[in-house]
């Protein structure tokens, strides 16, 4: 388990990239209530989750990793092609998530 985790922090961020809590979830393939454990501290993430939402946020992933606590892994540096291909990924199931919000409305 993370032993701190920066809500605020992240919180601010989300604000900032206009990114709400369910596209960040859905760009890292978790549920909302999966997502709230990790904002009320009590889930860690995974390595491809730190990556997920370094590349979401705009941030490196070693800054999600400091700011999602001291024992979550930052994952190693890809290479140019694999980061652009994760960060494309990530994008595509954002946007799929929010056309699912949309379309549910």
């Amino acid at each position: 388990m993370a032993l701190f985790f920066d809500a605020d922090w992240f919180a601010a961020r989300l604000g900032e990239r206009g990114i709400s809590r369910e596209i960040l979830a859905a760009g890292a393939g978790l549920s909302s209530a999966e997502l709230a454990l990790v904002f009320k501290d009590q889930r860690e993430l995974s390595t491809g989750e730190v990556a997920i939402f370094a590349e979401l946020l705009g941030v490196e992933p070693h800054e999600i990793a400091l700011r999602a606590g001291v024992s979550t892994p930052a994952p190693n540096r890809p290479s140019t092609t694999d980061a652009r291909i994760s960060a494309l990924e990530a994008r595509i199931i954002a946007l799929e998530a929010e056309v699912a919000r949309l379309s549910a409305r």
